[in-house]
């Protein structure tokens, strides 16, 4: 069946929020070479031997897992701190719950008389500076569909960091280089100890209705973002502040000098003072809603709000176009030539690549996955680097492991895992060249002590992310072994047995290419009779069916939001709104 479903596809994955790209196609994975069928066993091992010395209970004993972050956090020698992210990353990878496909690039199409759009690694996308030859001052693009949140402090999508990005400016920002670099401030000092920051904002700062921005609204915005009656997201971010959440140690000492105090030495401060999480937020305008207390993200869910970046909301036409105009208040102003931004909201990859062909917009970084084949040779066609890892995850609490030992569980989901074929996926769906992914934490990540988290793709990972395509049938046969110690039976035809079925829904967004990989994992899984329905969602749907646990199995992505493997382990303590598996909840 995957040998027709190959000649079948022809292209992409578009590497945006929760997304990826592409590279050429390449030949069909190994089939099997035998049609005999594996034999019954009538014993089955014991799951507790078969799961990682790292192992603990994802629900009753993640206290463990927020305990090793937290003192990971606190650690003041770097590589004492390396150490324990590694044993964090073993602990989250031992129980199965995430399962990486591959790790992230980028992709996007821009036209020829553009220039000066510049991404990070975060892929993060900066227009600000973007120039065009063909006399016009409106940039036309596409990221995305109808954005979720932009308040900066509950922002957690790829999409909304770029708008929060041209419409907000924190302390710091990334260059072209993809450096931090001073953006509100000028500069910062720091105590003996590593843990007071005095930072210095530049003179004259305004909001984007001509009003002064001071250091008070560094402090105010802060100690929103980080406070648990605004439960954002990202709060977790602010753990490593002295006094987090409620009594966060942030302080303006006069109009242009801001001070904050941490729990402990952090390598990358400049990285979250150029995060959006910590961007200023005006209070009188967020207050000026009358559900703001309940409705934290309310005040900014239409045009016109007040915002102090290189760009202001100044249309907002829901589920189908945005427009963003120059701000004259930014401190950077002068630059800007550019003097509109034009969004379409979509999330069809086939209406989005058509208006880019019929020359409606100029900039677009998603494609139907039926045309990268026919676009690797096309100069307005770009492959960039990016940071993070696209994957699939499972709900601890899901009812499918209401009746397994915990250890039961992490060797059913292990059995999902190791029946996924990532060379195809990555050859034949994604095809940007992506690596396939055998942990978390992506590979090329920073250590945070001057060297490489992981160096070598194969050995430092949790499996062989090769080994279905080398072993089809020792594979497949330990997939049984792992369903069998479940509790599962199987027949003398090698599939699940009708006494126990598996039977389970796999959540994604609309997009053609998530779709074509739920569909290339549905056929790997049914190797062994695992029945998998695909159930898609738009985007805001999907994305608080993940956030409220609302799924057994879904489409996951997750772009680092900087350059440090913490960034990759907080996410999963018990209290992070990115705590999409229900660890410990």
């Amino acid at each position: 069946m995957k040998k027709v479903l190959a000649l079948l596809l022809v292209a992409v994955m578009c590497c945006g929020v929760f997304a990826a790209c592409s590279s050429p196609a390449a030949e069909t994975p190994n089939e099997p070479t035998t049609t005999e069928e594996a034999p019954a066993t009538t014993e089955a091992t014991d799951a507790a031997s078969l799961v990682s010395d790292a192992f603990i209970d994802p629900t009753a004993d993640w206290g463990q897992y927020n305990d090793l972050i937290t003192q990971i956090k606190n650690e003041t020698d770097y590589a004492k701190r390396t150490e324990l992210m590694h044993k964090a990353e073993d602990i989250l990878m031992s129980n199965y719950c995430v399962l990486p496909f591959y790790y992230y690039n980028d992709l996007y199409m821009q036209k020829s008389y553009v220039d000066g759009i510049y991404a990070n690694l975060f892929q993060t996308k900066f227009f600000m500076y973007a120039t065009m030859s063909n006399g016009s001052d409106t940039l036309r693009l596409n990221l995305a569909s109808e954005p979720d949140y932009l308040d900066p402090a509950l922002n957690s999508t790829v999409d909304g960091a770029c708008l929060a990005a041209n419409s907000f400016s924190g302390l710091y920002t990334y260059n072209a280089e993809g450096k931090t670099v001073p953006a509100c401030a000028t500069g910062y000092t720091v105590s003996e100890d590593g843990l007071t920051y005095t930072v210095t904002l530049r003179e004259g700062l305004k909001w984007s209705d001509g009003s002064d921005l001071t250091a008070a609204d560094f402090e105010y915005a802060w100690k929103r973002a980080a406070s648990t009656a605004t439960a954002a997201d990202y709060a977790y971010m602010f753990a490593g502040f002295a006094g987090y959440p409620d009594e966060l140690n942030v302080t303006a000492k006069d109009a242009t000098t801001f001070e904050f105090v941490l729990t402990a030495p952090c390598a990358y401060i400049e990285d979250l003072m150029a995060f959006p999480t910590f961007y200023p937020v005006k209070q009188s305008a967020v207050e000026a809603y009358k559900d703001w207390q309940t409705s934290p993200g309310g005040w900014c869910q239409d045009a016109g709000f007040v915002s102090n970046g290189a760009y202001v909301c100044t249309e907002w036409n829901h589920d189908t176009s945005m427009t963003y105009e120059k701000n004259p208040y930014w401190y950077d102003a002068d630059k800007v030539t550019v003097n509109k931004l034009q969004f379409m909201l979509s999330a069809d990859d086939t209406a989005i690549y058509s208006a880019y062909n019929a020359g409606d917009v100029d900039f677009i970084d998603t494609v139907p996955t039926n045309e990268i084949a026919s676009l690797k040779e096309n100069p307005e066609f770009h492959i960039i680097d990016a940071l993070g890892t696209y994957y699939a995850a499972f709900n601890c609490k899901s009812a499918l492991f209401a009746d397994k030992t915990p250890e039961q569980a992490a060797c059913m989901r292990e059995a999902f895992s190791i029946l996924i074929d990532r060379d195809y996926i990555i050859e034949n769906i994604a095809q940007c060249g992506q690596k396939p992914a055998n942990a978390f934490i992506p590979y090329g990540m920073a250590d945070g002590n001057g060297g490489i988290f992981k160096t070598d793709l194969i050995e430092q990972g949790y499996f062989d992310p090769y080994a279905i395509n080398n072993d089809y049938e020792g594979t497949v046969e330990k997939a049984r072994t792992l369903l069998k110690a479940a509790g599962y039976k199987f027949g003398d035809d090698g599939m699940l047995s009708a006494e126990t079925p598996i039977s389970i829904e796999y959540l994604t967004n609309e997009s053609t290419s998530h779709v074509k990989i739920a569909e290339a994992m549905q056929q790997d899984l049914a190797a062994v009779g695992i029945e998998m329905t695909i159930k898609q969602c738009d985007w805001n749907v999907f994305l608080q069916e993940r956030k409220n646990g609302n799924f057994d199995f879904c489409r996951e992505g997750w772009i680092a939001d900087f350059n440090d493997p913490i960034n990759m382990l907080e996410m999963w303590i018990t209290d992070s709104g990115n705590n999409d598996c229900q660890f410990g909840r």
